[in-house]
């Protein structure tokens, strides 16, 4: 493969904050990389810098020749009277350029130079360019391309960029969390499409189960230092977990001989011979090393959830509209005490309005919300990041508490509190405009946290957050003694946290379905499979369906209940025998009639669970 971008001892630094020094990598044609660091690290300011937008102190940057490259900002920015269509002409590229190039050439007297413009004009296929950005926008479910930018939604704007950037089909492309504000169909098709592509590709995203079917190698910037890994982001996580063992390693002999040489140091006369100055010089750099710190990223944060009784609170007959568009229609749920809910939803379904109606931050049209007396909420919206400028990072936190209960006797100061969320204290004692977006919403969801809420309600919190910190976060989650409601398109944060899903499918029609989001990807691909059939094998009919209020009493029939529960019984029995057939293809102790019969058996079972499972999944969407 040929190299295609090659970054040599590049450092950048703001005042006296050094974000990365003197690191080196390089791209070659084809290759899929992800970037991986810590908020404050400087990913987007890395991808920045190899865009052209952002300057750096040292190093040299080598682009191979006519290579065309495409960039996605993390928040894209349109002047707000421009149409979706003129967006997609606004930001510079070469073939915008070439366009504009030519009509300022058919607008002078003579038109001086039209030939040359005609020929570059094939090359580049710029006579295509509306047509192609008008493809893609439908594409990405963009069809009003009159619509003006200020009137587009966070998720609409992104795709507009993201069309933007795609239609010039460039040999490199560099996207900042490409996934924030696209719901989970669009990153699906996000994902679809680069695996189709050939194209070279350097990304910085949160979502792990993009970052692991798209790329096969990820670079990481960690105390200002690169390191490569060539494989998945789950081979990262193996490989960079045994370079923190072998550093921390290395640290500790550091620190051992490190107490010796300083006792040596103290002893000796200032004077000293040339064996006792390169002993010396050796002193210094031990020193370094003894002196490295690590912060742990695998802290396991343990906040107190204050008593939360058996009340939670129930939703009767909640409707609401906005115009035409209709988000809840006479819905009903009764939330249960320890309940973890996941939403999901494409953009304009009503997920964020729902959540405002239970805080009280919208009234519905009609019916009622009735919310426990010992219910205390913990907010984290998508809209509520608002500090002042002016203040330490640790002062925002000081002036919610000064110690935080943990349970159990224990406590937190606050620096510590903020060390369990990775800032150092260096970072604790800096301003707050000094931090970059994902310090920002660390520190929000810090404030969050911190008041010992019972009922979390988390609006997209894995947007701008970077990895390590969406660990803790989980891990936390899992644990938690309270309830939780999380709107999310973060698949693999989703799959972690959850216990069940609201589905909120448009105009109202809102389904609970009993999984995680894998769960019910797979589960609705199934039904898809399932009905394509049906519809091939049964003449259709007109569908009579009738909607399921969710918490009605006696959803099901008798005849149903009974199937149902008979169901489960026989699919933990199918499963069993499955799981027997299985070790014993592996034993290597079954005769040859033996090994046949079971073989033939194996794919029988697959089926008749699959069959069994189809049909439990039905009925429990009733339930």
């Amino acid at each position: 493969m040929s190299s295609i971008l090659q970054v040599e001892n590049l450092t950048k630094s703001f005042g006296d904050l050094v974000l990365f020094e003197n690191i080196s990598f390089g791209l070659a044609e084809g290759q899929r990389v992800g970037l991986i660091a810590k908020n404050g690290s400087g990913k987007s300011t890395l991808l920045s810098i190899l865009s052209g937008k952002e300057g750096y102190d040292e190093g040299k940057i080598a682009f191979r020749r006519d290579l065309r490259v495409g960039y996605l900002e993390q928040s894209p920015h349109y002047p707000e009277e421009l149409t979706v269509l003129e967006a997609c002409f606004h930001h510079g590229n070469s073939t915008v350029d070439l366009i504009k190039e030519y009509e300022r050439c058919l607008a002078t007297e003579g038109h001086p130079g039209m030939d040359e413009l005609l020929l570059r004009m094939d090359q580049e296929k710029a006579w295509d360019y509306e047509q192609k950005a008008k493809q893609i926008l439908s594409q990405l479910k963009i069809r009003d391309f009159d619509q003006q930018v200020k009137h587009l939604s966070g998720g609409q704007l992104k795709r507009v960029a993201l069309a933007n950037t795609l239609i010039t089909e460039p040999d490199l492309l560099i996207l900042d969390e490409p996934t924030n504000h696209l719901d989970l169909d669009m990153t699906e098709w996000l994902e679809e499409y680069l695996r189709r592509t050939n194209l070279t590709l350097l990304m910085v995203t949160h979502d792990r189960y993009f970052l692991d079917r798209v790329c096969s190698e990820i670079i990481e910037i960690d105390n200002r230092t690169i390191y490569s890994y060539k494989g998945n982001y789950s081979y990262y996580l193996e490989k960079r977990q045994e370079r923190i063992d072998a550093k921390t390693v290395e640290i500790e002999r550091a620190n051992n001989l490190y107490r010796t040489e300083l006792e040596w140091m103290r002893r000796m006369p200032q004077a000293r011979g040339h064996k006792a100055r390169y002993r010396e010089d050796a002193f210094y750099e031990l020193e370094k090393v003894a002196k490295q710190r690590f912060y742990d990223a695998n802290v396991k944060l343990d906040v107190k959830a204050s008593y939360i009784g058996n009340k939670i609170f129930e939703a009767d007959h909640l409707s609401k509209s906005f115009g035409d568009l209709k988000i809840l229609d006479d819905f009903s749920y009764i939330f249960a005490r320890y309940e973890k809910m996941g939403i999901v939803g494409n953009n304009g379904t009503g997920k964020s309005t729902f959540i405002k109606i239970l805080m009280g931050l919208v009234k519905p049209d009609s019916g009622t919300l009735d919310i426990g007396e010992t219910v205390r909420f913990g907010y984290y919206s998508q809209d509520g990041l608002q500090f002042d400028e002016q203040m330490k990072v640790i002062d925002v936190v000081r002036d919610i508490a000064e110690v935080i209960e943990l349970g159990n006797g224990k406590r937190l100061t606050a620096s510590q509190f903020l060390q369990h969320f990775l800032f150092t204290p260096e970072t604790q004692h800096s301003y707050v405009y000094k931090l970059s977006g994902g310090e920002r919403r660390r520190l929000y969801l810090c404030t969050v946290l911190m008041r010992n809420p019972n009922f979390l309600v988390l609006d997209e919190p894995t947007n701008d957050l970077d990895i390590v910190t969406l660990q803790v976060l989980e891990e936390y989650l899992q644990s938690f003694k309270g309830c939780v409601i999380v709107v999310s398109h973060d698949r693999y944060f989703m799959d972690k946290v959850v216990d069940h899903l609201l589905v909120f499918n448009g105009g109202g029609d809102i389904r609970d379905f009993p999984g995680n989001y894998t769960q019910y990807r797979e589960w609705k691909e199934a039904k898809a499979r399932h009905d394509k059939e049906q519809q091939a094998a049964v003449k259709p009919q007109e569908a009579k369906t009738a909607k399921v209020r969710l918490n009605d009493k006696r959803r099901m029939t008798y005849k149903e209940r009974r199937e149902f529960e008979q169901l489960e019984q026989e699919i933990a029995t199918l499963e069993a025998e499955k799981k027997n057939i299985e070790e014993a293809l592996c034993s290597g102790a079954l005769s040859v009639e033996e090994l046949t019969e079971k073989s033939k058996r194996l794919p029988q079972l697959t089926e008749l669970i699959d069959e069994k499972t189809m049909r439990w999944l039905e009925l429990s969407e009733i339930e």
